[in-house]
């Protein structure tokens, strides 16, 4: 099974007769069989070469950048090998067509609030009470299937998330004082963690679209636009809550993550090196994680759920089945 290599430590990495070789700045050395490499995410100072890069694009290997603050600050996506020129116009056209592509954002939207109001029914049957805000959510996403334009959409989504967002302080058994989501950039340890997570998912939802023949620039429920693959951004949305949001409310009760994780002095905008590599191998765990799939009646991991999300659309977008997000049923 392949998996993804995470390089915390800073170094070359190339390529050495027939695999990868990771060498530390201290002249430690590493060989990494290119077979079991799925994706590769850089945390750290790395010097590659284009002979590297060529190498890892004869695998469709993609590499994901994260700066020192753990901003995600892009990807490189190897040459596309799964090309259907068919797909890439039904792909375009349910974006042209107005009708078309709100009906793809809306389902995107139902699935997301609905796991939202999963994750606060969870934590409400644990003895947390979130019963005022679960009528909140649920009086939201009632308004969903009546949307006519996706700036409608996304105020409904942002007023379900701002509502979700504030009864994270009841979730958390740590004094966070979460009053609202912050981005560009994170104003508190919460907003920096969300978004550290969030970008995780985004660089892992790349790669599962990559092995796909969707285009990741075309989008539906946020614009398309210049330097971002904004398919990612939309099949995010859909998995946050089960993967993202779980992941930080499991980091923080436990108290694996707290204050101390993070450079106070920058405000919280930075997180140890520690604390990051942490979550990385928590999220990486949580990617291997398996359920019962109900309709395919087998087992398959979360990073599968993901690639099987864009098979879903796929079909949508060839009119074979009508696209229905992903939601917890458990």
């Amino acid at each position: 099974m392949k998996r993804s290599f995470y390089v915390y430590n800073n170094g070359d990495l190339k390529r050495k007769d027939n695999t990868l070789q990771f060498t530390s700045y201290e002249g430690e050395k590493r060989d990494i069989p290119i077979e079991r490499i799925n994706d590769i995410y850089v945390m750290s100072e790395l010097t590659i070469n284009t002979a590297f890069l060529n190498y890892i694009s004869q695998y469709g290997i993609p590499v994901h950048f994260f700066n020192y603050y753990n901003f995600y600050t892009g990807s490189f996506y190897p040459r596309e090998s799964l090309l259907a020129g068919q797909l890439l116009v039904k792909q375009v056209e349910h974006y042209t067509d107005y009708e078309k592509r709100i009906k793809i954002a809306r389902k995107f939207i139902e699935a997301a609030a609905d796991n939202i109001y999963r994750n606060l029914r969870y934590y409400n049957s644990r003895g947390k009470d979130l019963s005022d805000y679960m009528q909140e959510v649920d009086f939201l996403r009632k308004k969903i299937s009546k949307t006519t334009a996706i700036d409608e959409l996304m105020g409904i989504e942002g007023n379900i998330r701002k509502c979700y967002y504030t009864a994270w302080n009841i979730i958390v058994n740590q004094n966070i004082q979460f009053e609202k989501r912050v981005m560009h950039p994170p104003d508190n340890m919460i907003n920096s963690l969300i978004s550290f997570v969030n970008s995780l998912i985004y660089a892992k939802t790349l790669s599962e679209i990559y092995h796909t023949q969707l285009n990741p620039t075309i989008s539906y429920l946020h614009e398309p636009g210049a330097r971002r693959y904004s398919l990612c951004l939309d099949l995010s949305e859909v998995f946050k809550p089960l993967i993202g949001d779980r992941l930080i409310f499991s980091l923080l009760n436990r108290r694996q993550i707290t204050e101390d994780s993070f450079t106070k002095e920058l405000n919280f905008l930075h997180l140890k090196k520690d604390a990051s590599k942490l979550i990385v191998a928590e999220f990486d765990a949580r990617m291997k994680k398996t359920i019962m799939h109900k309709e395919l009646g087998k087992k398959v991991s979360y990073q599968y759920l993901v690639r099987l999300e864009a098979y879903k659309l796929i079909k949508h977008l060839m009119g074979e089945k009508d696209y229905e997000g992903f939601k917890i049923w458990w």
